[in-house]
């Protein structure tokens, strides 16, 4: 992003963590300009009243059935747009992930309805995440797709749409997705290249800290009434708890989950949670390159820092589970944190959607969520000194996942149509709302997510929500 426009947005942001701070979420979304007003659940209320409750928060883990039929209720915009049959004889690609079978597996269920309304056929390239980047570096390398359609990431967008590999999206399209509804960081130029639009977001992605309840307040095991505010509280925490016995499982007790295996590339969103409130000066919009000439930071003293502290609560043991060492971010996450292992974490916002509608999820009652810590200190990179005052920089890690399609439509109307069609189905705006309140691998990111009575109709409890969407703000 060019320096400008990282200015410009900055100066419209406001302090998640002030704004969280004293203020109901509900407050808040008022703060933030009117939002709730763009929050209602418009034309097509009744569906959306509909899905939320498939198959219910606490009714267990949604599957293919669940999927297909939220996929059928939400077929009004392209049967809107799309006679029956209109695309029989296309075939399409689409490639995609395959996370904790969620992603691709979704898509699957959603688009089964479109298949059999518009008689096309769906072929798919699964891809585990460590697989991701490498298989999509290959396309960019040699500048060719062998996909129509593929689930990609804004880091991924110079490259792809800079390369000429991705297609133009129609005005239908914006249209049947309401294309303008998003949360700010977002909005473009995340989803442009040079003032075309190639993106439907179908994700979110920022992170939020996610801790247990359980471990805080009167007579717990660490002794503090509150979550942490800062790094240097979460990193004493990890070591306060070691040796005591976990409130809700029985097992040994633990503080903060890090990732300390790779993850295709994916990892470094983790590491810069904790390297952020040391590194990202507020008068400096660079962290991870001089812009002049961009020499790497990642030497510097805020860096060090951030990957000192993790190598000090290795050395502890009992800080971390048993063979941490090949723990990824699925594994802390859903094997860890989700299952009862562990205190603390910063993840995307499945953690949230998956608490209370999970099977393997046992945290639903005492899981808590935040904004990612801060630091009592950042590094002032320009002046070569650290500077002990507060600082806070949440971690907008990946800019969330998108559907695009690629130049392989190019010459062929029908399949070209076809193609965002589809991707406009599982982009649109009532099955997001559904994404973000189920297990899906997504997070909320349309102003119409926080319309928190649409939560409480599935099941949800208000304060989990305002707490939950309060996080993503």
């Amino acid at each position: 992003m060019k320096v400008d426009l990282y200015n410009a947005i900055v100066s419209a942001q406001m302090s998640r963590r002030k704004m969280l701070k004293g203020s109901a979420s509900l407050g808040a979304v008022a703060a933030m300009g009117g939002l709730g007003g763009a929050a209602t659940a418009g034309a097509h209320g009744g569906v959306r009243a509909e899905i939320m409750k498939i198959p219910g928060v606490g009714m267990g883990s949604p599957g293919d059935p669940e999927w297909q039929k939220v996929g059928e209720l939400c077929m009004g915009p392209v049967k809107e747009r799309v006679a029956e049959g209109e695309f029989k004889g296309v075939e399409l690609t689409f490639m995609g992930l395959n996370n904790q079978n969620l992603h691709n597996f979704l898509f699957r269920g959603f688009l089964k309805p479109w298949e059999a309304y518009t008689g096309a056929k769906i072929n798919w390239i699964d891809l585990a995440q460590a697989d991701y980047n490498p298989r999509l570096q290959q396309s960019i390398a040699t500048k060719t797709v062998d996909f129509d359609i593929i689930e990609m990431g804004a880091p991924f967008e110079g490259d792809t749409a800079g390369q000429g590999l991705l297609n133009e999206m129609p005005e239908w399209v914006k249209d049947q997705i309401e294309y303008d509804d998003l949360v700010g960081y977002l909005q473009p130029p995340v989803g442009t290249w040079d003032g075309k639009a190639y993106r439907i977001n179908i994700d979110g992605d920022c992170h939020t800290f996610c801790y247990r309840k359980d471990y805080f307040g009167t007579g717990s095991i660490t002794g503090r009434m509150n979550p942490p505010n800062t790094w240097q509280e979460v990193n004493q925490i990890s070591k306060d708890v070691v040796g005591k016995t976990d409130p809700l499982t029985g097992l040994p007790a633990h503080g903060f989950l890090d990732p300390l295996k790779g993850w295709g590339g994916f990892g470094m969103y983790f590491l810069t949670d904790r390297a952020g409130p040391y590194v990202k000066h507020p008068d400096d919009p660079a962290f991870l390159f001089d812009i002049d000439t961009m020499k790497p930071r990642i030497n510097n003293p805020g860096w060090v820092q951030a990957i000192q502290d993790v190598m000090d609560l290795i050395k502890i043991e009992g800080a971390y589970p048993a063979d941490q060492i090949n723990a990824d971010p699925g594994t802390t996450g859903f094997q860890q944190f989700l299952a009862g292992t562990g205190s603390m974490l910063t993840w995307w916002g499945d953690i949230g959607s998956n608490a209370r509608t999970s099977d393997t999820s046992v945290i639903g009652d005492v899981v808590g969520f935040s904004a990612i810590p801060g630091s009592d200190r950042v590094y002032n990179h320009s002046k070569g000194a650290w500077e002990n005052t507060y600082n806070e920089a949440p971690n907008n890690a990946y800019l969330g996942w998108g559907v695009y399609v690629t130049n392989r439509v190019e010459g062929d109307a029908k399949k070209r149509k076809a193609a965002w069609s589809a991707a406009a189905h599982i982009g649109g705006k009532d099955i997001s709302l559904w994404t973000s309140a189920y297990p899906s691998g997504f997070q909320p990111y349309r102003n119409a997510h926080f319309n928190y009575d649409e939560w409480e109709a599935a099941g949800y409890d208000r304060a989990f929500v305002e707490d939950y969407l309060g996080s993503n703000l």
